[in-house]
C-alpha cells in the first residue's frame, strides 16, 4: 500500500508541475501535459495544477504514514 501511494503521489506531483511548465513555456512540455487535453477544464488548467501538486504532496505525506506490513 505504501509503495502504491508514492507512485500515485509521483503521479499527481509529475502532472502538476508538467502542467505548471506548459503553461509557462506556451506549450514546450506537451509530453507531460495531460490537464490540457481535457476540454471542460479550459481555461482552469493552472489551478488544476495547482491542485495536483498540492495533491500529490498530501498523498505522499499519508503514504509516510502508512505501517509496511511485514
Amino acid at each position: 500500500m505504501k509503495n502504491f501511494l508514492g507512485f500515485v503521489a509521483f503521479i499527481l506531483f509529475a502532472q502538476g508541475i508538467g502542467g505548471i511548465l506548459y503553461e509557462i513555456t506556451d506549450g514546450w512540455f506537451r509530453w507531460s501535459a495531460v490537464v490540457h487535453r481535457i476540454p471542460f477544464l479550459d481555461g482552469y488548467e493552472i489551478y488544476v495544477c495547482v491542485l495536483l501538486l498540492a495533491l500529490g504532496l498530501a498523498v505522499g505525506a499519508a503514504s509516510d504514514s502508512v505501517k509496511r506490513k511485514e
